[in-house]
């Protein structure tokens, strides 16, 4: 991508965003006073410490000190990078992320995502128009899809022959070149080129915004192999990618769960009979990337598997890949289907009420887990039971720290019939707990007026404060005068806002420290406090100046300009006197 994403609009983003209705799709919040409460979903603890601010649009947990904006929680929460976050708040709030021009932070990748909408669209012709395409239509037709469907999906089709792609781009060598790139085109061994996809339904495969990434074919006769995936691109990742999902989100406004199949055709087809919260893993086996990509979008994941063994162990490996994101909050579930039968068929049989009442009834990871190892061991005997233990302990260590890893710990207690210690107890979190609150006169007062201010940003455009504190050379004060002449400039940013101004900055971990360590106070009182210690940090600044002035007139002498520099000084002594008391 070209260039760096304005501040404005990270500005403009979380003015629009609610932490508070973003943080409580994931975690379960409710009312304490005039903020949010929670256990932290970032350590394990009994008794809520975690709070989120809708005044301030920042979330902070007063036990292991996690805080942060809306971005920052969708970066540790949803283990997002920093752009990734950005795009997925301007996705929940219909905005198009912009890109500062000059300094380049990468490729620009836009001209590819518009040349693969082009192929998408030269597909989806080709199905409605090309003579070759009676087969794809007969076929479509007879897996029971309707030229709604179809159209929803953008599914089209690979025509025969090795130019049709190749034709379309000829004389313009930048397209030839973004066709190549995207895996659009392939080469020979003696150097020539072709198009990859050729006679195949063609299945477009989008990002979570809807562009178009890559694509995956069916081919319609007896070629192999039977579904190609375009291959490992700039834009296109195997291990990161779902089919369906933006249509899934596009279907249903509020996802709660997702059911993750096997083939296109599957979604395609659970769609056509209403099931729309479906996704499929592009013919490869489940990944942690996969994994945190569902998370994200719901609370409830059920993986689908035929109900042959190779099926069960393809659920077994899902399992293994699913329990270090296992957070508590999430749950996932394992469907697995009658022998010889796939999604798709198994809904032409019985219909979507039945369907949707397997998906229902689909067995818990706990259950999965323990029901598929006490079956490989003796559990009528103690040799068998301590087997099964052995067995189980090392899948649980995996598991996050949280109430789900403890019931976890307790459900083996219960099925060996003795009680266990697991890595849980007496084991203390990673993060360090926050020093308890000082008083706000113990603080030096720099400190103390960077700390009102950050987390009060409207006490910027107080025109009444007192001048002069910006001469004193004084650890912070550079910072202080920064964070006011930037609020006065954007009246609208929010402590949340705020922090991701200095994201990047040395100072943007100690600014965040200081907010937190402020002790309750009314607004008022933090606006009487902050006006005082600038009031305290001009006095010191004008005494400093003034002390050195006098002395110096009782030794050399002061020029004109000085003498009237002491006087002025001594005018302002008076004024902040008066307002000191």
């Amino acid at each position: 991508m070209v260039g760096r994403i304005p501040a404005s609009f990270i500005d403009e983003l979380l003015n629009r965003v609610d932490i508070v209705d973003l943080i409580s799709s994931r975690v379960p919040l409710r009312k304490g006073g005039k903020d949010f409460q929670a256990c932290c979903p970032f350590h394990d603890e009994k008794s809520p410490s975690f709070t989120v601010s809708r005044e301030k649009q920042f979330y902070h947990c007063f036990g292991c000190g996690a805080h942060g904006s809306a971005i920052g929680f969708l970066m540790e929460y949803d283990h997002m990078d920093f752009v990734e976050a950005v795009e997925e708040l301007a996705a929940r709030e219909g905005l198009q992320v912009p890109r500062e021009a000059g300094q380049r932070q990468g490729p620009d990748l836009r001209p590819l995502y518009t040349s693969l909408a082009r192929v998408s669209q030269f597909y989806q012709v080709q199905l409605r128009h090309h003579p070759a395409a009676a087969s794809a239509v007969e076929y479509l037709k007879r897996r029971g899809l309707s030229r709604e469907i179809t159209t929803e999906f953008s599914i089209g089709f690979a025509p025969p022959g090795f130019q049709n792609l190749l034709d379309t781009a000829r004389g313009d060598s930048d397209e030839l070149k973004r066709l190549w790139v995207t895996g659009m085109i392939a080469e020979s061994e003696d150097g020539k080129r072709y198009d990859r996809f050729r006679e195949r339904i063609m299945f477009p495969i989008r990002n979570h915004r809807g562009e178009v990434i890559g694509f995956g074919g069916r081919t319609l006769g007896e070629g192999k192999p039977k579904y190609l995936n375009s291959p490992e691109t700039p834009l296109f990742h195997k291990g990161r990618a779902l089919y369906g999902l933006f249509e899934a989100r596009k279907a249903t406004r509020h996802l709660e769960r997702l059911l993750v199949v096997e083939g296109y055709m599957d979604v395609v087809a659970l769609a056509q009979f209403g099931i729309r919260n479906v996704v499929a893993t592009l013919g490869t086996a489940t990944t942690p990337a996969h994994l945190q990509l569902l998370l994200r979008a719901v609370r409830e994941v059920v993986f689908c598997f035929d109900g042959d063994q190779a099926g069960r162990d393809a659920g077994w490996k899902a399992l293994e890949i699913t329990l270090p994101q296992m957070r508590d909050g999430c749950e996932v579930r394992f469907l697995f289907l009658p022998s010889g039968e796939d999604p798709d068929s198994l809904i032409r049989k019985e219909g979507a009420e039945a369907f949707n009442r397997r998906i229902a009834e689909a067995t818990p990871l706990s259950h999965f887990l323990f029901d598929h190892l006490a079956s490989q061991c003796d559990t009528g005997s103690a040799e068998g039971r301590v087997q099964l233990t052995e067995r189980v302990k090392p899948l649980l260590t995996q598991l996050p720290q949280g109430l789900f890893r403890q019931m976890m710990y307790q459900q083996l207690s219960e099925r060996v019939g003795f009680g266990l210690r697991g890595p849980i107890d007496g084991q203390s979190d990673k993060r360090t707990p926050l020093r308890l609150k000082a008083s706000l006169h113990t603080m030096p007062p720099v400190r103390r007026a960077i700390a009102l201010l950050a987390s009060n940003p409207e006490f910027a455009q107080d025109t009444k404060l007192p001048g002069g504190w910006e001469n004193l050379e004084l650890p912070g004060i550079p910072l202080l005068q920064e964070l006011l002449e930037l609020l006065r400039m954007q009246p609208n940013i929010t402590t949340g806002g705020l922090l991701e101004r200095w994201r990047d900055r040395p100072e943007g971990r100690h600014l965040a420290k200081l907010i937190h360590s402020l002790p309750p106070l009314s607004a008022e009182g933090q606006a009487r406090e902050f006006r005082d210690t600038l009031v305290r940090l001009s006095s010191q600044s004008i005494q400093m100046e003034w002390e050195a002035l006098v002395a110096k007139a009782a030794g050399e002498g002061l020029e004109e300009v000085e003498k009237q520099r002491l006087n002025q000084l001594s005018k302002e002594k008076a004024n902040l006197d008066v307002l000191r008391t």
